[in-house]
């Protein structure tokens, strides 16, 4: 997911040792030698942030100097509307930075092109496994790594204990195994709708705006694709595309949901929520600092997405790349190392309210500093996203996907337009942009 008004948070994290690159698994020696600007130590960085990424950035940086003599790394902070406008422009004018910053939907688009630096020759065959494998496919492009996954973000389902209590909910799954199947979550979502005032509502989903591909976690749970294996046409006219078109089309029609939380609503779902009017929201990791700050009048949790065939989740975060044009190229790819090392990773993500992608975090308590009781509730549940989830989702194509998208998911949901029609017209723009 890209960064919105939202991200734009502040935070502290912990101070943790740096480690140096030599001797860390999925390394291997440098390649490109012959770069005439190898001698060159001086990367520039170009990415945007909040006020916590940016210290984390920073930290990042010190730590990779002392542990490299001479090298230096220039960070240079851009808003987020403008990045991708000024890396075409300077790839195109041959004055690219040396690294940068993309998110995960983005990628595609560049490696695609030729235009990042491919890390085949940097990385050993134990890198992949030191990453979540669905983090690892993230930067790939036929079978090879153009960058690294530096963090993620996701989403959970936050609820208010007192509605609950209301309802007469009482068992609130804690574990991934125990997650709410599609029936048993409509289940509370119906016991909530019985007893909440005509104003008030269950949930609301975080589709809004640009989010309109998280819709798509519920054709993965149904065991369903957008995409066929190879990429190359459509795969939702399906028995699972069905079922999960209209199961969430039912959110709508039943009054499970606000009428104006549909995905192109200006309202955002965390919003509604700390408005105090529905009891539950599908939220991501990175609004709990805003949510925590502005929930004064109820108590709330945490909890995971519910379940149909299967757990899934959306892809968020983004990943660090070195253009293929960059001076030194061996020294761009140890930075690239460097950051995702677990002593850079738990500091950065603990400090910006983010997820790790190593699979040795998984598990790890990290130092968030806001409501830590049910931030890894969020690094689980981005273990559910599969490596196959994640190929559709980086698609070059899905930039041409995503507008039709929500365009027919906004039809079927605010329009009553049949399920078997918005799929006919989903599988079309999906083959017009693969073809």
């Amino acid at each position: 997911m890209t960064i919105s008004r939202r991200q734009i948070l502040g935070g502290a994290g912990f101070l943790a040792a740096a480690a140096a690159l030599g001797g860390c698994a999925g390394f291997s020696g440098g390649q490109n030698k012959d770069n005439k600007d190898g001698g060159e130590q001086t990367l520039t960085f170009t990415t945007w942030g909040s006020p916590a990424e940016e210290e984390g950035f920073r930290r990042g940086i010190e730590a990779f100097k002392a542990a490299n003599a001479g090298a230096d790394v220039k960070l240079n902070l851009v808003p987020y509307e403008q990045i991708f406008q000024n890396i075409d422009a300077q790839l195109q004018a041959g004055t690219a930075p040396d690294l940068f910053r993309v998110d995960y939907g983005t990628i595609g688009a560049y490696s695609s092109q030729d235009q990042l630096l491919d890390l085949s020759g940097y990385f050993d065959t134990g890198a992949s496994e030191e990453f979540l494998p669905a983090m690892w496919q993230a930067i790939q492009f036929d079978g090879k790594p153009y960058g690294v996954p530096h963090q993620t973000d996701t989403s959970a389902v936050v609820y208010r204990r007192d509605l609950f209590e209301q309802a007469g909910i009482t068992n609130v799954p804690d574990s991934l195994d125990s997650a709410w199947t599609w029936d048993e979550f409509r289940d509370v979502a119906e016991k909530l709708r019985g007893s909440l005032a005509d104003d008030l509502y269950p949930f609301v989903y975080n589709w809004q705006l640009g989010g309109s591909t998280r819709w798509l976690s519920w054709l993965f749970q149904a065991g369903g694709r957008l995409l066929n294996e190879d990429l190359t046409a459509s795969a939702i006219e399906s028995d699972a595309g069905r079922k999960a078109l209209a199961f969430t089309q039912s959110f709508f029609t039943d009054k499970l949901v606000p009428p104006s939380s549909s995905v192109k609503s200006s309202t955002y779902a965390d919003g509604a929520f700390s408005a105090g009017t529905t009891a539950m929201a599908f939220v991501g990791n990175f609004v709990l600092p805003s949510l925590d700050e502005a929930i004064t009048d109820f108590e709330w949790g945490a909890t995971y997405l519910p379940r149909d065939e299967r757990g899934a989740c959306d892809l968020g975060g983004n990943a660090l790349v070195a253009t293929k044009n960059a001076r030194n190229p061996d020294l761009a790819a140890e930075f690239l190392r460097f950051m995702t090392q677990p002593d850079q990773m738990s500091d950065f993500c603990a400090r910006a309210m983010e997820l790790p992608t190593l699979n040795s975090l998984v598990d790890a308590r990290l130092d968030y500093q806001t409501r830590p009781d049910i931030a890894g509730i969020f690094v689980e549940q981005a273990t559910t996203l599969e490596p196959e989830d994640v190929k559709q989702l980086t698609s070059p194509a899905m930039a041409a996907i995503n507008p039709k998208l929500r365009d027919e998911l906004e039809a079927a949901f605010t329009q009553g337009q049949p399920v078997d029609e918005t799929l006919e017209n989903i599988a079309a723009a999906v083959d017009e942009a693969v073809g």
